[in-house]
């Protein structure tokens, strides 16, 4: 049995690497391939190309790489064609997976979306796609399952994967200790895992971060970088300011959180790491001016943040804006900072809201469901559902 596997982000990467593994505990000999990272080829994935390297979003970008794009889709044609595989799974990254799954389709194999894109909440108006090329669709939101289902698409809720990670997630104890014995509160600032959304938001974390060390001498300041690349911007934003309160950290987004007293974040799934922890936190997302006017056509819903969304209210502040924010992200986390009780309601929220949607092992649900398709009944395993 063959599954063709595409994901084109970091998070998809993660969220494709623990299926290859969810899939391989319940078929050992299943044979995995297709495009995604380094955590999907470590999980024993043959990449036909490192689509996470391309991870790219809004309309600019995506132009300037569309004869690569291009090129894949063909590259994935021919494979359909000529090593014909049982099933193709999309983890997000809409755009070059409308195409992908329109090849399938063509192709006359089954399409599995895992973790679709919010189409609920940008533009829903693309649900005819997930209809007409997607066989199902394999939810992490538990409201999104009644959206696609009232709208004719094949849908299930199986919980968020990201929870699967955090549950096993480790933390350096050294790390941890380290920076615990210097004191002083640590207020963690995560920059996001794509370039271009470090280098938007970047300047309007650290102006965040300059405004709170000014009123309250006692914090200092951690920057959770993706990878070492957006670590050496860090250190070129900051190099000859004298911020030695600011420093950043590759690969210690886990114990950054954890350090934390509360966080400043750029909107993604990160964010639902931070309501795992139960951290107060404020979401921004700084985009261009024509950016920011185009999603006014297209945003269909109240909030950006992913904790919001689920909470059906704001838990987490949030700026989505062509401009530096920094003084009223600022505010928010000087509040928590000098109000423990505003800081602990915050923090009851979370606790309860993490009760009722982190429910692990999406990933194993998500394989069971894909090994479920039509003519994929070689494991006689039911899916099973989870409780919203």
């Amino acid at each position: 049995m063959r599954i063709f596997i595409s994901a084109g982000e970091p998070s998809g990467d993660l969220h494709g690497a623990n299926l290859v593994r969810a899939l391989r505990r319940l078929k050992p000999d299943i044979e995995c391939v297709g495009f995604g990272g380094e955590r999907m080829r470590s999980e024993g994935c043959r990449l036909l190309y490192p689509l996470t390297e391309l991870a790219v979003m809004w309309f600019a970008r995506v132009l300037a790489n569309g004869h690569v794009f291009l090129r894949l889709l063909s590259e994935a044609d021919r494979f359909f064609a000529h090593h014909r595989p049982d099933a193709v799974v999309l983890i997000d990254y809409p755009g070059f997976h409308w195409w992908l799954a329109r090849r399938a389709h063509f192709h006359g194999i089954p399409v599995s979306y895992f973790v679709p894109p919010q189409l609920w909440g940008w533009a829903g108006w693309r649900v005819r796609k997930m209809r007409r090329w997607v066989d199902q669709v394999l939810c992490a939101l538990p409201f999104e399952e009644s959206w696609y289902r009232q709208r004719g698409v094949r849908a299930d809720y199986i919980g968020h994967p990201y929870f699967d990670e955090l549950l096993a997630q480790h933390v350096d104890p050294t790390f941890l200790s380290a920076q615990r014995a210097r004191g002083e509160t640590v207020i963690a600032l995560l920059p996001g895992s794509r370039s271009q959304e470090v280098t938007r938001n970047l300047s309007t974390l650290i102006r965040a971060a300059m405004r709170i060390h000014a009123i309250q001498s006692q914090t200092r300041f951690l920057v959770a970088c993706f990878k070492p690349a957006h670590q050496q911007a860090v250190e070129a934003y900051l190099k000859g300011r004298g911020l030695s309160y600011i420093e950043p950290h590759t690969g210690r987004t886990p114990e950054i959180i954890h350090l934390a007293h509360s966080c400043i974040a750029v909107s993604g799934s990160v964010g639902l790491e931070l309501l795992y922890h139960g951290k107060p936190s404020v979401i921004v997302y700084r985009i261009r001016p024509l950016d920011l006017f185009l999603c006014r056509f297209f945003k269909a819903t109240r909030y950006i943040s992913l904790v919001n969304l689920l909470a059906d209210k704001e838990l987490y502040p949030e700026y989505l804006t062509d401009r530096c924010e920094a003084e009223g992200i600022a505010g928010h986390v000087l509040r928590w900072l000098n109000d423990r009780t505003a800081y602990e309601g915050v923090r009851g929220e979370l606790a309860k809201l993490r009760v009722r949607v982190a429910e692990p092992g999406a990933c194993e649900r998500a394989a069971r469901h894909v090994l479920q398709l039509p003519g994929l009944s070689a494991l006689a395993c039911p899916p099973g559902k989870i409780a919203v």
